[in-house]
């Protein structure tokens, strides 16, 4: 086995993930991605995978705080959490930004978020919080030279 699939399987094992195959092929894809992707992306990529499997994997490594499922209001999308993220916890609360052009849903995870404070009475879960417009590379492929 080369380096780069041992390296993959002990960042599964660090999670708590036993390192299958099909997870280690599927994390791998995801760890190429620079934005979210859907369960339809990645059943794409690969020649012959099962939507279950595809989709149990999903749901595993989004228990054990590997990644973390975005709601576009279209779809759901994933995307690799932060490195800090564990299963009881995921601590990488930031923007997702969807282009209104390609479709792109970007992680911004440098973006400042304030805090929110919940009324009383209320109990507070998660909060997403989606921006929307035209992405870097788009707004860069539409000007004129």
């Amino acid at each position: 086995m080369n380096n780069n699939k041992l390296q993959l399987e002990a960042e599964l094992i660090s999670k708590k993930i036993n390192p299958t195959a099909m997870r280690i092929l599927v994390y791998e894809y995801l760890k190429t991605q620079a934005e979210a992707v859907t369960l339809a992306d990645i059943e794409n990529s690969f020649e012959q995978s099962d939507r279950v499997t595809l989709y149990r994997t999903l749901k595993t490594f989004e228990q054990k705080g590997l990644i973390h499922k975005i709601s576009t209001g279209i779809g759901t999308q994933y995307a690799l959490c932060d490195v800090d993220c564990s299963e009881d916890k995921h601590r990488d609360t930031h923007v997702h930004f969807i282009c209104n052009q390609c479709k792109k849903t970007i992680c911004l995870t440098h973006v400042q978020i304030p805090k929110i404070v919940i009324p009383p009475g209320f109990q507070f879960d998660e909060y997403e919080v989606l921006a929307k417009g035209i992405c870097e590379g788009c707004m860069t492929n539409s000007k004129p030279i």
